[in-house]
């Protein structure tokens, strides 16, 4: 029986009004058929409304807990460092941490709302179907299946995105920003993240039960 397609949706770095118009263009594009949405990390940071963006997926997953997935990104995880530790608080604020606490009205990682930063705490690190990982930015290749290596799975670049290595599923991934605005679509892994905070767009994938890859591709431009 058909799952009914999965959107997966690439970083989206504080660009609270192109998620707007992304969610806009994903019900157009359902059409009133059963969805799923898989966002892949990397909500917060550098653009302009974090806090907004954060607000957007937390309502959509209270509505309907069943059809809402938000991975964790490494840009989540250096917000919760600089909140437990000190010393995390430095390479966060220089990775676009002083745009998200902009956001929340503050300067000080100590005042982010607590309510954020337990939802964040508990956001899964990868999600899976029958046909597909999704994670943020990926495995080591060398093993099929899911890497159990968490930092791998929120900030691996390289070998991963080199080498053509088929992990027994599809890996639907962001993290690697894609300057030319369009997702780089592979045979074993498909990258989502297309630079929107960089002046790119922002980009979701369309998957179903007919094929490991992506069915479509929606995108919508950066804010201007």
């Amino acid at each position: 029986m058909s799952t009914g397609l999965t959107y997966a949706i690439g970083d989206i770095h504080g660009c609270a009004g192109a998620l707007r118009r992304l969610l806009a263009a994903i019900e157009a594009h359902r059409a009133g058929a059963r969805r799923r949405l898989v966002f892949l990390g990397d909500y917060i940071d550098r653009g302009p409304d974090s806090a907004g963006v954060v607000a957007t997926l937390r309502a959509l997953q209270d509505a309907e807990p069943d059809a809402v997935t938000c991975l964790m990104g490494n840009h989540e995880s250096l917000m919760l460092a600089a909140y437990r530790d000190g010393f995390g608080t430095a390479p966060w604020l220089e990775n676009g941490g002083v745009a998200t606490l902009k956001s929340y009205g503050t300067r000080d990682p100590q005042a982010l709302p607590h309510d954020v930063l337990n939802w964040m705490s508990a956001l899964p690190t990868v999600s899976e179907d029958s046909r597909r990982y999704y994670v943020h930015a990926g495995f080591r290749p060398g093993r099929p299946g899911i890497d159990p290596d968490v930092p791998t799975c929120l900030w691996v670049r390289e070998p991963f995105l080199s080498a053509d290595y088929d992990f027994g599923r599809h890996v639907v991934h962001g993290h690697t920003p894609q300057l030319s605005g369009r997702p780089d679509l592979r045979r074993h892994r498909t990258n989502l993240d297309t630079a929107c905070v960089f002046g790119g767009t922002l980009t979701v994938g369309v998957f179903s039960d007919a094929q490991d890859g992506p069915v479509d591709i929606l995108q919508v431009a950066a804010e201007g």
